[in-house]
């Protein structure tokens, strides 16, 4: 293509883009067009602080804005190429898109594109219907297709070996009054176009429970009744650690996602032993896998459900400004 993306693209586009998770709802990114091109921002304004000091979270979260942005444009007949990081002077500035020769879009473009709208974390228990083995590929092949690794955890052993991992590191965090200040901050009672609803924030979790929960409200439930009795985890990794890898891994990441949607599995996150250094290190080396986890997903068949709210497209654009 001899000219570039305009702000019609750009605006279309974005509209697919906010669909793409990030802890607390926070919906941490900005799109931005320039000289024909889509630059796709991290907003240090809503990164979390005593969650995610790092900017791992916000990173995760713009790469999987990234992925439908590119599907986005896929579908609409202008394909992009992408490099990440393109300014090591401007940091916050994570990827840019600029067009690719003009193709019809796959199969699979088509496919993914129409989960988008239908994906969303679902926190509800479960049911004990076993993921098979054909949908359980599928997952793993499209972390692959994004450069990272899906390692599934299929029986009591590992899922119970995971779990002491994951409920210690959600005790560390717990303790810290700063960390529970910010979830409630982000919790949402009334509607709101950011943050989780008290509606999705599922049952109450109890200390017998396999995998900890966030606590985001929620209803309480039968006293010593199991949450889920085997649920399906699957750790999400990739080669390194640094600033473009975990671009790389939110990318992997809504892959994976909407191609559990595309086969009709549920999934909810869980990032509590990625936010502790000690924990993800442990879950590192109980993999023994090469890179570094990025989040772990917990993976089956759910109740119907809907996404949470998203802010208006136009909050999140930076257009040129066009002289009078």
């Amino acid at each position: 293509m001899d000219i570039g993306y305009t702000a019609d693209h750009l605006r279309t586009a974005a509209a697919t883009a906010v669909r793409a998770p990030s802890l607390h709802n926070t919906q941490p990114w900005r799109f931005r067009l320039r000289d024909g091109g889509i630059e796709v921002l991290a907003d240090p304004s809503r990164r979390l602080p005593a969650t995610d000091p790092s900017g791992w979270g916000v990173r995760v979260a713009c790469g999987a804005a990234l992925f439908n942005l590119r599907i986005a444009l896929a579908v609409a007949g202008v394909p992009a190429r992408v490099r990440l990081r393109p300014d090591p002077a401007e940091p916050d500035l994570l990827a840019r898109l600029v067009p690719d020769i003009p193709r019809r879009p796959s199969p699979t473009e088509q496919s993914l594109h129409l989960a988008i709208p239908r994906r969303f974390s679902n926190r509800l228990p479960f049911w004990p219907d076993p993921v098979p083995s054909d949908a359980r590929w599928r997952l793993g092949d499209a972390a692959r297709a994004e450069g990272c690794w899906l390692e599934l955890l299929i029986g009591v052993s590992a899922v119970n070996a995971f779990g002491e991992i994951a409920r210690s590191a959600h005790r560390v965090l717990e303790r810290d009054p700063a960390y529970r200040a910010e979830r409630e901050q982000w919790l949402r009672h009334e509607p709101a176009p950011d943050g989780v609803p008290a509606s999705a924030g599922g049952p109450q979790h109890e200390p017998q429970d396999v995998l900890p929960g966030r606590g985001f409200g929620g209803r309480d439930r039968a006293p010593g009744r199991d949450f889920e009795p085997e649920p399906l985890v699957g750790v999400l990794g990739s080669v390194g650690n640094t600033a473009i890898d975990q671009v790389v891994a939110g990318q992997a990441l809504q892959r994976v996602l909407l191609t559990a949607t595309d086969v009709g599995l549920a999934v909810s996150l869980l990032s509590q032993p990625i936010e502790v250094p000690t924990a993800r290190e442990q879950l590192r080396v109980s993999l023994g896998r090469f890179g570094t986890p990025q989040i772990v997903l917990r993976i089956g068949y759910g109740q119907p459900g809907r996404p949470t709210p998203r802010r208006e497209v136009d909050e999140v654009l930076d257009l040129p400004v066009v002289p009078a």
